[in-house]
C-alpha cells in the first residue's frame, strides 16, 4: 500500500504528522513517534514574548551582580545567552534533527516583524526542514478593521518568505469573513502550506471564585466539521498544501480529511489521550480501509469528495443546507 504524500514540498512516507504539543518537547517521544510511523513532527511553538522575557531577566540578573563586585562578571559569561530564550529552543531543534530521520518542522509565534524575521532565520540555520507560522492572534482592539487583521497575516508571510528558503506553513484560525479569499491571498504571498485550523483556547468563568478560568480541553471528533468543509472547498484550488488539524481521534477522521483533499492530517489530542504509539493504530486503520475497497494508494482517494470534484462550492453548500433542514426530525 502506497501511503506517500507531499506536504509543503516535503516527501513524506504517509499523511500522519504529529502536530505541536508537549509530547514533542521530548527527544524520546520523537524517536518513538518515528518508530510508530509518524511521517513528520512539528515542535512546540517558541513564543517571542517568552524569548524576550527570559533574555531580559538574564541580562538584568547579570547586570545587577556585575555591579556588586568585579569578580561577579565571571558568573555570567557571554556564551550564557545561548542557554536562554531562543538559544534553548534552537539547541533542542538541532538535537531533534539529529535524533530522527523524519522531517522536523519548527513552530514560531512572533509578535513583531523583527521577531518573525530574526527567529525564522535562526530555525532555518538550526536545521529545521520547514517552519510553521503559528499566528495566534485575537484582535481584541475594537478599532482594528478586518482588512488590518488580514494584512497582518500577509505581511508576516511575505516578510518570512523573503528571509528563509525552507518551506513555510501558516496555521490559521477560521475567523475570517471571507476565509477562501484569505487562503488564496496567503497562497499568493508565498505560503507553502495552510494548516486548518488553529484552536484558540478560550476562557471560562469560575462562578465560585468569580474569576476567569483557563484550561486545556482536548479536541474530539465532533470538531472535524468546519476544517473538513474548508479542506474540501480549497482542495485543488490553491497551490499550497493543505494540512487538516482538529478532531482527529480515529482513522475515520484521517480518511475523511484525505477524501476531502488534505495532503497531511495532524493530530495532538489523540496522542495525548492514547500515547505516541497510537500513530500505528491510525495508520493501520487507514491501510485496512483502503485495502478493503481495492485502492492501491492514497492518491487514489485524495480529494475524491472535494468541492472541485463534486461541483461548485455554492451549489454544494446550498443543496446540503436545504437537505439538512428538511431531513431533521425533532426527538
Amino acid at each position: 500500500m502506497d501511503l506517500t504524500t507531499r506536504y509543503m514540498g516535503l516527501e513524506l512516507k504517509n499523511p500522519l504528522v504529529a502536530s505541536a504539543s508537549p509530547l514533542n518537547a521530548d527527544l524520546g517521544n520523537l524517536r518513538r513517534l518515528e518508530e510508530c510511523g509518524a511521517a513528520a513532527v512539528v515542535l512546540p511553538s517558541v513564543f517571542e514574548e517568552q524569548i524576550e522575557a527570559e533574555r531580559q531577566s538574564y541580562e538584568g540578573l547579570a547586570m545587577a551582580n556585575a555591579e556588586s563586585f568585579p569578580e561577579a562578571q565571571t558568573f555570567f559569561p557571554e556564551y550564557g545567552l545561548r542557554d536562554v530564550g531562543a538559544g534553548r529552543y534552537l539547541d533542542y531543534l538541532r538535537r531533534a534533527v539529529e535524533a530522527v530521520r523524519i522531517p522536523v518542522i519548527a513552530s514560531l509565534n512572533g509578535t513583531t516583524a523583527e521577531g518573525w524575521i530574526a527567529y525564522a532565520r535562526q530555525v532555518e540555520e538550526a536545521g529545521a526542514r520547514g517552519l510553521e507560522l503559528n499566528v495566534y492572534f485575537i484582535p481584541t482592539d475594537l478599532t482594528m478593521t478586518s482588512q488590518a487583521v488580514e494584512q497582518r497575516y500577509l505581511d508576516i508571510v511575505r516578510a518570512v518568505r523573503e528571509v528563509v528558503t525552507i518551506p513555510i506553513a501558516v496555521k490559521l484560525s477560521p475567523y475570517f469573513s471571507a476565509f477562501g479569499n484569505m487562503a488564496t491571498e496567503l497562497d499568493r504571498a508565498g505560503a507553502d502550506a495552510l494548516v486548518l485550523f488553529n484552536r484558540f483556547y478560550q476562557p471560562d468563568i469560575d462562578l465560585v471564585q468569580l474569576r476567569m478560568h483557563n484550561d486545556l480541553n482536548l479536541s474530539d471528533r465532533n470538531e472535524i466539521r468546519l476544517p473538513l468543509l474548508w479542506v474540501a472547498v480549497l482542495s485543488g484550488r490553491v497551490n499550497a498544501s493543505l494540512a487538516a488539524s482538529t478532531g482527529v481521534e480515529t482513522a475515520d477522521e484521517v480518511l475523511k480529511y484525505i477524501l476531502a483533499g488534505a495532503h497531511v492530517v495532524m493530530t495532538t489530542s489523540a496522542l495525548l489521550r492514547h500515547g505516541v504509539e497510537y500513530v500505528g493504530s491510525l495508520l493501520s486503520g487507514v491501510e485496512s480501509w483502503l485495502a478493503a475497497r481495492g485502492f492501491q494508494s492514497l492518491d487514489d482517494v485524495r480529494g475524491m469528495l472535494s468541492h472541485q470534484r463534486l461541483g461548485t462550492a455554492a451549489d454544494f453548500e446550498r443543496v446540503n443546507y436545504m437537505e439538512i433542514l428538511r431531513g431533521f426530525r425533532a426527538p
